[in-house]
């Protein structure tokens, strides 16, 4: 019994490390130029000002008001993933694997919160994340172009 519990532990523990690895892989990539901002201005995201009070500020953060922001721009992102410019309408295998890796990383979050630990390395990787996305669909919107529309005007217009 104490050894199928050991064995269980240690499994877990090396699957979430294994997890973690493959997604910071994921979120170096380099784009060609820097997309994330026109779907953060076209769609009022929010993230980009939360890591920058994180960051620049060192502020204790409102939890209530980071979780539901996070939140939110998780979902705008994700369904903008699956149906902004992406003929499949559907998630890449490295895409499903960074929504399951936000899932977990969010999920800590929430833990560190009740435990009253240091919430802003979580934080700021939830940001990383979704600022990954908003490169991807950034990506995916210029490469399709519309007449003289921008990716902005595009995405207004879905």
């Amino acid at each position: 019994m104490f050894m199928g519990a050991l064995i269980l532990i240690v499994s877990t523990g090396l699957f979430f490390f294994y997890l973690q690895v493959l997604c910071q892989k994921i979120l170096r990539r380099q784009f060609a130029q820097e997309f994330s901002q026109s779907i953060v201005n076209a769609n009022r995201l929010e993230f980009p000002s939360v890591r920058k009070s994180i960051e620049d500020l060192g502020a204790p953060i409102e939890y209530p008001r980071l979780a539901l922001t996070l939140k939110c721009d998780f979902l705008a992102l994700t369904y903008l993933l699956k149906n902004a410019a992406n003929v499949n309408q559907r998630y890449s295998y490295e895409e499903r694997l960074l929504i399951v890796y936000f899932k977990v990383v969010f999920a800590t979050l929430v833990s560190r919160h009740l435990l009253k630990l240091r919430e802003a390395p979580a934080a700021l990787k939830l940001t990383a994340i979704l600022e990954y996305f908003a490169n991807v669909v950034g990506e995916r919107v210029n490469t399709v172009r519309f007449g003289n529309l921008t990716a902005s005007d595009y995405l207004l217009n879905l």
